[in-house]
């Protein structure tokens, strides 16, 4: 009798935590956007877990950034006197919230746009997922890291250094200039990679970090 009612104890248990489990799964999301309007933005930061991120041109010369938010994940936007706008992820959850599956992939995707060759330095940040870049020139540093996520990009410029940094997960992109324009550093486990580890002479800097994952990172022309 014992051992039957510990059992039963047991099943109300994993009932109970399933019950609160589809509760967290009934979150609402709501698509949310921003806009910098006539403010001067100088450099962007987006700094977040668990979220792709798009990365794209704008045709107005404004940054925009379109995503979704619910009352459990939400997001800080700011920009700073100095022109910095950041982007970071702000949760309010129970550990229960933890269990079960993630939000639809349409919630968990933040799509940036930014002017051309305005912006001096663009830093992504993410965690089990994608980032994503089309063409695109800053006039600083670009820096991109992905933990759990490919980083994918195609003609990248850049006026002082290119940062590709990537953890399970593959690096696959092409950077505007050419071979001699660099100086590399690559730095490479559980991996294929076709730079070398270190190549001197060059006015700007690649710098390239990738575990359990592949590199291949080609060189071309505007």
């Amino acid at each position: 009798m014992k051992k039957q009612m510990a059992a039963l104890a047991v099943c109300a248990v994993f009932a109970a935590i399933f019950t609160m489990v589809g509760c967290s799964g009934s979150e609402t999301f709501e698509a949310k956007n921003y806009s910098s309007g006539e403010a001067d933005v100088r450099s962007v930061v987006i700094d977040v877990e668990d979220r792709a991120v798009e990365v794209g041109l704008s045709d107005d010369g404004q940054v925009h950034i379109e995503y979704s938010e619910s009352e459990k994940e939400f997001y800080e936007v700011k920009l700073s006197e100095s022109g910095e706008l950041t982007m970071t992820l702000q949760t309010d959850k129970d550990w229960t919230d933890y269990i079960g599956t993630k939000p639809g992939a349409e919630y968990r995707t933040i799509k940036l746009l930014v002017p051309d060759a305005i912006l001096s330095d663009l830093t992504i940040r993410t965690t089990n997922e994608a980032v994503e870049v089309a063409p695109l020139s800053v006039q600083g540093v670009v820096s991109l890291d992905a933990n759990g996520g490919d980083l994918n990009f195609e003609k990248i410029g850049v006026g002082n250094r290119l940062e590709l940094t990537a953890k399970n997960g593959n690096i696959t992109g092409s950077v505007l200039g050419g071979w001699d324009d660099f100086s590399i550093s690559c730095e490479f486990k559980k991996g294929e990679c076709n730079l070398p580890q270190n190549k001197e002479g060059g006015d700007k800097t690649l710098l390239v970090n990738c575990n359990n994952g592949d590199i291949a990172v080609t060189f071309t022309a505007a």
